[in-house]
């Protein structure tokens, strides 16, 4: 059996009962009530061979869980100008950026994550001389369309660091499995955006007082090529449109949004699920009810309201749509798998983020979650900005180690160390970042 195949098969077992696969692969037995495993000597041995290294704390380590260094997949194919991302799926086109590509501070195009429900409008065919946005519905007073030139010179202008991150990002560690792109760690960015604010467009066309919803329509078509039939069309409730930080955005990193990304025109709603930030916009409706549009409905974009067991079938009535994305962190520097000389200091560092909310703090653990230490967390540029932490580590003896990253929010609300409760699509998985190092 070579690499990839044992690598595959590492993944199919973890992913259809990991407790199961523990036992299988290294013989290791997990304690139901601390969930750390207890390999006996000859897993041991099993486990510090596939990663390369002596484990120092191997009892600490959490049952069901692949070790970081066997955890990446391999990259398919790429994308023009986004070399290095992994491409997910190509109808419609998906791409994730590995967490080592994304240390800039402010996310590049070339490092944009791609998530696309539908085509994208043929490129050569988007004239922004021409592209036009109406602004309608029941609860708009007087509905008008602009042209981007039009936005342009009667709006005041805007400029936001933006986080914006997929509802589904982390899909791939659920168990049992949800269905959907399986992310791992890289559907999250964090550009810039220049723009209107959406705001004082809707105000232009008068809000209704029984205002309560708005909804996008983009250009983007079905893929069943069925021109009557509406991609995706998601909203966000009045609070959040008025935000002075939503933005009907025409640039990005001061360019050219990318056509992958929305090109020539988006709306951005950093901190909610990226699905709400519509791209090749060409309609806005303010609502006096709840946005019922294409993956408005149903599990799309939705959780259980309550807490429910692995793989319940949950009603449709019982689940709630995601709005604000919970606390996230990532490591960005190193790169997962790297060497480093024992007892030397290991500089670590990343990006955290919490929807609407700050991030408060963040630690790192070099002994799987057992002890933490904290890291220095700068202020986000501006609301709704992802957060830039670092710090400095020391491996204490040689073998195979795996850093985390664990961010509070302003709320005093933390990741969980390994996954939060299961949802039947798979979202909002803000299970602390790890990174394999192997101290020689």
């Amino acid at each position: 059996m070579n690499d990839k195949q044992l690598e595959r098969g590492i993944h199919a077992l973890y992913a259809q009962d990991p407790q199961q696969a523990d036992w299988l692969v290294w013989g290791r037995k997990v304690d139901p009530t601390s969930r750390r495993g207890f390999l006996k000597k000859t897993g041991l041995l099993a486990m510090s061979a596939a990663v390369g290294a002596h484990i120092p704390f191997w009892e600490k380590m959490p049952g069901g869980l692949i070790p970081a260094a066997l955890a990446a997949s391999p990259e398919p194919f790429v994308i023009p100008g986004r070399e290095g991302l992994r491409v997910l799926n190509d109808r419609p086109i998906n791409a994730e950026t590995p967490a080592h590509l994304l240390d800039d501070e402010v996310t590049p195009a070339s490092r944009m994550f791609v998530r696309n429900n539908g085509i994208p409008p043929v490129e050569a065919s988007v004239d922004p001389a021409t592209w036009t946005l109406e602004v309608a519905g029941e609860s708009c007073q007087t509905p008008m369309n602009f042209t981007i030139a039009e936005l342009k010179a009667r709006f005041a202008h805007r400029t936001y660091q933006l986080q914006i991150e997929c509802g589904g990002n982390g899909r791939a560690e659920f168990n049992p499995p949800a269905t959907g792109n399986q992310w791992s760690t890289g559907a999250v960015a964090c550009p810039t955006f220049t723009g209107v604010r959406l705001r004082d467009v809707l105000e232009a066309c008068g809000i209704k007082e029984d205002a309560v919803y708005v909804g996008y329509y983009g250009a983007d078509t079905h893929l069943s090529g069925d021109p009557t039939k509406v991609v995706i069309s998601r909203g966000v409730p009045m609070a959040k449109a008025l935000r002075d930080e939503t933005l009907i955005a025409w640039a990005m990193n001061g360019e050219d949004i990318p056509a992958l990304n929305g090109h020539p025109l988006r709306l951005v709603a950093g901190g909610w699920p990226g699905s709400v930030s519509g791209k090749w916009l060409k309609k806005i409706v303010i609502r006096n009810q709840e946005h019922d549009g294409a993956k408005m409905t149903g599990h799309s974009y939705r959780v259980p309201c309550t807490p429910v067991a692995p793989g319940t079938e949950v009603p449709k009535e019982n689940m709630c749509i995601i709005e604000s994305m919970p606390v996230k962190s990532l490591v960005t520097f190193p790169k997962s798998g790297i060497t480093h000389p024992q007892g030397e200091v290991l500089a670590v560092r990343g990006h955290a983020w919490a929807g609407d909310l700050e991030v408060a703090e963040v630690f790192v653990s070099i002994d799987f979650g057992a002890t933490w230490q904290k890291a220095t967390l700068r202020r986000p540029v501006n609301p709704i900005a992802w957060q830039h932490w670092q710090a400095e580590l020391r491996l204490p003896e040689k073998g195979y180690f795996e850093v985390w990253a664990r961010a509070v929010d302003s709320q005093g609300r933390s990741q969980p160390m390994v996954l939060p409760g299961w949802n039947p699509r798979g979202y909002l998985n803000n299970a602390c970042h790890r990174i394999a190092v192997k101290a020689v």
